[in-house]
């Protein structure tokens, strides 16, 4: 079998450039899809990471938070019993001014004079 040359040259070299154009654009489309799906595999990586370091913060935040309600709740069990502790430190000197008026006026007046001396100093 002969094969006869094409009838004209100059369709057989447009039909080649057109191949090799589509070749050119197949090839390029799977290097772009290869990239994109690359890109997407990073991205995901990227976003699962992301997602654990929230969490951790998070996580920490939410830890100290509880500590500091924990210490705020001492600090207000500590107030109210130096409250209370005074409270019933002064009812007692009341109870003692009112039994003993004359004693609790000369240790009074005893203090004073004792605060001044130190104050000089």
């Amino acid at each position: 079998m002969v094969s006869n040359p094409p009838e004209n040259p100059k369709q057989s070299t447009s039909e080649r450039i057109d191949k090799g154009a589509e070749h050119f654009k197949e090839a390029t489309t799977r290097a772009v899809d290869r990239t994109h799906e690359k890109l997407d595999r990073a991205a995901d990586k990227v976003e699962d990471s992301m997602h654990r370091g929230t969490d951790k913060v998070a996580d920490a935040a939410e830890h100290a938070a509880d500590r500091a309600a924990r210490a705020v709740e001492h600090g207000r069990e500590s107030l109210d019993e130096a409250m209370a502790y005074a409270g019933d430190w002064v009812d007692k000197m009341r109870d003692y001014v009112r039994e003993k008026p004359t004693q609790s006026v000369v240790m009074a007046l005893a203090a004073g004079w004792l605060l001044s001396r130190l104050m000089r100093h």
